[in-house]
């Protein structure tokens, strides 16, 4: 492992070692984004490989990889830091005789308030700081991977912050001061494009667009990932599945949802895709019923009998 790429051609090959195939445009946006010092913004639809994009870059350069998970509501406490108020006040009460004795040389309440605040900074130090993600990757004594998985989830108040944060890779806190990276950390955004970026998030990112693989692409893949799988049921498996998703399907099966499929077909000894082991195992591969109808017709199947109820007296 290294701690740093030294061509497109090195991150294709390193990465190629954590069983991720990556093209040229992902190895060298990759290696450009060391380089550079910027973001990775990579979109496309789910299942495609991002996330899996971020874990790769972190295993072949032998970084710890920071894992912020986006969602509606995300705000810069949990992304950033909080006080741990239950520690302050379990040493305020380990401490309460000190203080007590402190305070009792005083003569009037305001000298008091005036010693107390004097003692702020016992309370108020990095030894209470609860580290959330993003302080964690800019205060790390070693350089890390900072993956902050679909963007496009949070609130754009929290990307305007995100932006902030990432521009300058330190962080004001009122009580301790500004806090600034030891080591700039590799970042990799993802969006799943359920809602349209900010223009000033873009252009401070490297963009890269994964799109779905090609069938010799995604066969590399299966092969990589699912040896097990018979050649010949591989690529009947693969082409099936670049066939749906050329049908108007709600979801369309992903990358993760092929592998499971394919390791699917290798646990129940599948010799071929014939019908009744489609019947069995389409449900891996989609995951909405109108999907499945779809499935039915485009691979003349016998309609789908749904699975029966549990037992007599289940709500």
């Amino acid at each position: 492992m290294t701690q740093r790429f030294e061509s497109p051609e090195q991150v294709r090959q390193a990465l190629g070692q954590q069983t991720y195939i990556a093209g040229d445009e992902i190895a060298t946006i990759t290696y450009l984004a060391q380089e550079l010092g910027k973001p990775i913004l990579a979109e496309g639809p789910a299942g495609v490989g991002k996330t899996e994009l971020a874990k790769a870059v972190a295993g072949a350069l032998g970084r710890e990889l920071i894992r912020l998970q986006c969602y509606e509501g995300l705000d810069e406490t949990k992304a950033l830091y909080e006080w741990e108020y239950a520690k302050q006040l379990l040493y305020t009460q380990l401490l309460r005789d000190k203080v007590q004795a402190s305070l009792r040389r005083t003569k009037t309440l305001g000298e008091a308030a005036d010693r107390l605040s004097r003692e702020e900074d016992v309370f108020f130090s990095m030894r209470f700081l609860l580290q959330r993600p993003l302080l964690r990757a800019i205060l790390s004594p070693e350089p890390v991977v900072l993956l902050v998985d679909e963007i496009d989830r949070a609130d754009a108040e929290f990307e305007a912050f995100l932006l902030e944060v990432l521009s300058d890779y330190q962080v004001s806190v009122p009580e301790v001061g500004t806090l600034r990276a030891v080591h700039v950390p590799l970042v990799v955004l993802t969006s799943n494009n359920t809602r349209d970026l900010s223009e000033a998030l873009k252009r401070r990112c490297l963009y890269l667009f994964i799109d779905y693989p090609t069938l010799e692409q995604e066969l590399r893949v299966v092969r990589l990932k699912v040896p097990g799988l018979a050649e010949d049921l591989a690529r009947q498996a693969v082409e099936l599945v670049q066939r749906l998703r050329q049908g108007e399907l709600r979801k369309a099966p992903s990358i993760s949802e092929t592998l499971d499929w394919a390791r699917s077909l290798v646990a129940l000894n599948a010799r071929a895709l014939d019908a009744p082991t489609l019947e069995r195992t389409l449900t891996v591969l989609l995951k909405h019923e109108a999907d499945l109808r779809r499935a039915q017709t485009l691979l003349a199947l016998p309609r789908r009998v749904p699975a029966p109820g549990g037992a007599a007296g289940d709500a």
